[in-house]
């Protein structure tokens, strides 16, 4: 049975580094990337180093997920409540 957790190399700050994300994390990831006329490698690069703790895939997760959150909250008009800590997200302020 194959794993939904895809691992990948990624070059972060000059250094290569290998990120296990689920597929819809690195699809997720994509999209923001997109929108920010930036590089995977440039986005998880501010992820990497934004983040106090933990490890990069879970500070990856947390941003995907804020970000999506936020956005859900923005077209449905209301506020979104901080759940994640934005000293582990990227340019949380950021659309």
């Amino acid at each position: 049975m194959k794993s939904p957790v895809v691992k990948r190399s990624i070059v972060v700050a000059g250094h290569k580094t290998s990120v296990s994300l689920e597929e819809a994390f690195w699809n997720g990831m994509k999209e923001i990337s997109g929108l920010r006329n930036m590089t995977l490698s440039e986005l998880v690069g501010e992820i990497d180093n934004n983040r106090q703790q933990g490890n990069l895939s879970s500070a990856i997760r947390l941003f995907v997920l804020d970000h999506f959150k936020s956005r859900a909250a923005a077209s449905s008009g209301l506020e979104p409540k901080a759940t994640v800590d934005s000293r582990h997200t990227a340019s949380a302020a950021a659309p």
